[in-house]
């Protein structure tokens, strides 16, 4: 992989970014906080990565936000690794920005418009398959909701990338069990059949979505051993890292108040201050 850095550093980014989420969210007063938060492992480890973010260099790496509702941890990444300024981060949702609640291409950092849950899958698809026709390294990273399995063409996608047996493709599930109207599997339990992606000649792992040493290992074991794509199944939470946000649906939408927002901080500054305080001493 291109960067490769040393755990302790990946946990305390993603943690940057969950900062990040919160303030930025709050100033914009906007929801999809919940979805964002349990993504900020994942970002950080696809951020750090991706080879060529925020280039337009023909082989970079193609990198998929398929759950675009929650750009905002996207955008944070990009601004915790160079792409973005804080002073860009600092538009979302302001008049005349491009950072919207869905991610727009024509920032840097962002290949492809999602938002339409069960289409990104098929341009990760797409992008690995290209660069294996251009015979170049690009890799493609997509970061998958769970509730995306309710879309067929979730399913076809996974079958057609196993079936053309793409290494080069990287999908992490965001496996948090909720979706915008309530838990996955009181709505449409389709969780329960991830096992078929081996099935379809995935390379399959399931790990702690929340831990940034285990998503890295699961692409440095893969760049060794990988057969196929690789689906890694990250289990998460919505909401993460803020106890009252933690498994409430009710987060997918709504935007926090003044005094929901000081609690949310102050918990996630305690985190980062622990952080901090293990880097030092590593």
């Amino acid at each position: 992989m291109s960067n490769q850095p040393h755990n302790s550093n990946l946990q305390l980014v993603a943690q940057r970014i969950r900062a990040r989420v919160i303030e930025t969210s709050h100033k914009a007063h906007k929801g999809h906080i919940g979805s964002a938060l349990s993504i900020c492992e994942i970002v950080a480890v696809v951020a750090l990565n991706a080879r060529g973010i925020g280039t337009q260099e023909t082989s970079r790496d193609r990198v998929v936000l398929s759950k675009g509702h929650a750009a905002l941890a996207w955008y944070s990444a990009l601004e915790q690794i160079g792409v973005m300024t804080l002073e860009t981060l600092n538009t979302y949702m302001c008049d005349g920005s491009l950072l919207g609640t869905h991610p727009d291409p024509q920032l840097d950092g962002v290949d492809f418009m999602t938002g339409s849950l069960g289409q990104g899958i098929g341009y990760g698809v797409g992008a690995a398959l290209a660069g294996r026709l251009a015979k170049d390294k690009r890799k493609s990273f997509v970061v998958l909701s769970d509730s995306e399995l309710n879309e067929g063409s979730t399913w076809e996608s996974a079958a057609l990338a196993g079936q053309l047996k793409l290494k080069n493709l990287f999908v992490f599930l965001d496996l948090n069990g909720q979706q915008a109207l309530g838990k996955t599997r009181d709505i449409l339990p389709t969780s329960v059949a991830i096992g078929s992606w081996e099935e379809f000649g995935w390379n399959v792992v399931r790990v702690n979505g929340h831990s940034t040493a285990e998503l890295q290992q699961c692409l440095k074991t893969h760049e060794v051993s990988g057969t196929g794509p690789l689906l890694v199944v990250a289990e998460t939470i919505a909401g993460r890292g803020v106890s009252f946000m933690e498994g409430e649906v009710k987060w997918h939408y709504m935007p926090m108040s003044d005094d929901e927002f000081s609690d949310a901080i102050a918990q996630v500054n305690v985190r980062l201050e622990q952080l901090l305080m293990e880097v030092d001493h590593a």
